[in-house]
């Protein structure tokens, strides 16, 4: 069964720090482009940040460039999500997912289509409220 599973989440007052991780089963992550969409509440899903399984390349949307740090630990199967300065816009549920080897050609991370994912996390909530 394919699962990926994500733990990390929680409540951080601004300029906190938090650490997302995704951990797969049922299937080899580093065949896989992956990353995280976040949703704000009463907004669409929206790309955040990516890695890919080709080179290696990390990808960020605008909003969280210099914040944010993806990386991926194909022995463990487990790819992570690093937030640091951490803002109240930040505030969203986050989800992991995995794709095909490519990403879509977009302008902005943010833009990638939440189609262009094969599976999915459960969703993690992240807070950052004083």
């Amino acid at each position: 069964q394919v699962q990926l599973v994500e733990s990390g989440g929680g409540l951080v007052q601004p300029g906190g720090s938090l650490r997302l991780s995704c951990a797969a089963s049922g299937f080899t992550l580093g065949r896989h482009t992956i990353g995280w969409f976040r949703q704000a509440p009463g907004r669409e899903r929206e790309g955040c940040s990516f890695i890919s399984t080709i080179d290696g390349s990390t990808y960020y949307a605008d909003s969280v460039k210099g914040r944010f740090t993806i990386s991926r630990d194909n022995a463990k199967n487990t790819v992570y999500l690093q937030m640091n300065s951490l803002k109240p816009e930040d505030t969203a549920v986050y989800f992991c997912a995995a794709g095909p080897r490519h990403l879509p050609n977009v302008v902005n991370i943010q833009s990638v289509p939440p189609n262009w994912s094969d599976y999915w996390g459960q969703g993690n909530q992240v807070t950052v409220s004083s």
